[in-house]
């Protein structure tokens, strides 16, 4: 098809204004030349007509000469870019105006384009991890049924089935995590806050946790402090527990202490600042602290264990920073890991 056919439907379009100038200065005349004209309505209506078409002709044709040399340029424009690759050497200012708004497009698009395939790899990846990580508590379930045969005694029947819940829980614990991690995104609309004691949603984690407790015979210390905090109930308990699930998973022996502290870590009743979960675990190395909160890096423990899959602190972080509250981590290699979660009022305000 010929461009040039499509010139003037386009121009009707785009350059509405001027046509309708036309048409009201054709209906003007009229108007004055029926009601002051010399001689007969009709013959003064035809003697304004032929004005109109000529002066309003000439303003239009003018226009529309401009409308198509602009439409030549900038045809011209995307052949050159069509043949070479690329935009030809700007050398009008509306073949400068064009370039910039094409490129200005081009790179939004391969911006957009890069962070969803980004996003869809990270899916991917983490999927792909979660996959490999859920293996072990049902092959763990599937071992223990194995086992479970009929000479057993009531004795480790028992031992079997707390085992078993623990399995459970820890799988329920991975579909928790990924449930989370794809919701992530959308967090924002998912948000409800309300004012909470800090207190009631440590002790609900810990009934949760309370199987894994049984099992790795460790000492729990929940020490008394009255605190608050403006928060989403249901997000800011999955903080507490990532880092709970973390503090059993790292730790053999000794205990797990739960208290409110200030602003420098010391342990206080009121006005607390901070809600501190302490371990006697295996610690951090000092060279993977900087990176803890990094989505997928599981640093040296990780590595010697392979129990680690770099999500679990990357989420609480991600989700502390939605809440506008602080986590931080103070740890030594062989030497516990001490957690910060800020629940003060002031700083919330501060954040938010």
């Amino acid at each position: 098809m010929n461009q040039k056919f499509f010139i003037p439907a386009a121009y009707l379009r785009e350059r509405i204004v001027p046509v309708s100038f036309y048409i009201v200065e054709a209906l003007v005349f009229m108007m004055i030349a029926a009601l002051y004209g010399y001689g007969g309505m009709l013959q003064n209506m035809t003697y304004a007509l032929g004005l109109v078409a000529f002066f309003g002709g000439c303003y239009l044709l003018w226009d529309y000469l401009k409308y198509e040399k602009k439409y030549k340029t900038l045809s011209r424009l995307l052949a050159a870019e069509e043949r070479r690759g690329g935009l030809p050497q700007a050398t009008f200012g509306i073949e400068q105006v064009y370039q910039q708004i094409i490129a200005a497009q081009e790179t939004e698009k391969k911006t957009l384009i890069t962070q969803l395939d980004e996003k869809q790899q990270n899916m991917a990846d983490y999927y792909t991890m979660w996959t490999h990580q859920i293996k072990i508590p049902l092959a763990a379930m599937d071992l223990l049924l194995q086992n479970d045969g009929e000479g057993a005694d009531e004795t480790q029947g028992r031992d079997v089935s707390r085992q078993l819940r623990e399995e459970i829980f820890k799988t329920g614990q991975y579909v928790d995590m990924a449930l989370h991690y794809a919701r992530m995104e959308s967090i924002s609309g998912d948000l409800s806050f309300a004012r909470l004691d800090v207190g009631e949603l440590v002790k609900g984690a810990l009934k949760k946790y309370w199987i894994l407790f049984c099992g790795a015979g460790l000492r729990l210390h929940l020490e008394e402090f009255h605190a608050q905090v403006v928060t989403d109930g249901k997000w800011f308990s999955f903080v507490i527990e990532q880092v709970l699930s973390n503090a059993l998973k790292y730790t053999k022996e000794g205990a797990i202490s739960i208290y409110g502290a200030d602003e420098t870590g010391v342990r206080v009743e009121e006005a607390c600042r901070y809600l501190i979960i302490e371990d006697t675990g295996i610690g951090i190395e000092e060279s993977d602290l900087p990176r803890i909160f990094e989505r997928g890096f599981t640093g040296y423990n990780g590595r010697i264990g392979h129990k680690s899959t770099g999500i679990g602190l990357y989420l609480c972080r991600q989700i502390m920073d939605r809440l506008g509250l602080a986590i931080r981590v103070e740890s030594k290699r062989n030497e516990g890991t001490k957690v910060f979660l800020g629940i003060s009022q002031e700083e919330i305000l501060t954040k938010m």
